[in-house]
């Protein structure tokens, strides 16, 4: 049987999220922690909504209870001016 990525980017398998599910994940946060699904570069914008339906349709939930995962904050402080457009020492030189 083909294997189905559901996360490509942690190369994680439909299979792999059902037998968490069967394991007793319930929550997204559950099986992120198992699974590593959506902890990839995309940080689960490519697969959450997949995960997040395959969890609705393997716990009997309706998909409007299963909330998203959390994130945490960055591991390292950075200045908040690589988070704006363009670079301020720029402007004031114009």
């Amino acid at each position: 049987m083909e294997e189905i990525f559901i996360c490509r980017c942690e190369e994680v398998t439909r299979k792999e999220l059902e037998e968490a599910i069967r394991d007793g994940a319930v929550t997204m946060n559950e099986l992120k922690r198992w699974t590593r699904a959506g902890m990839g570069l995309c940080q689960g914008k490519t697969c959450a909504k997949a995960v997040m339906a395959m969890l609705a349709e393997k716990t009997g939930k309706p998909l409007s209870e299963i909330q998203p995962a959390t994130y945490r904050n960055p591991v390292r402080p950075m200045p908040i001016g690589c988070m704006t457009k363009g670079d301020q020492d720029d402007d004031a030189r114009s």
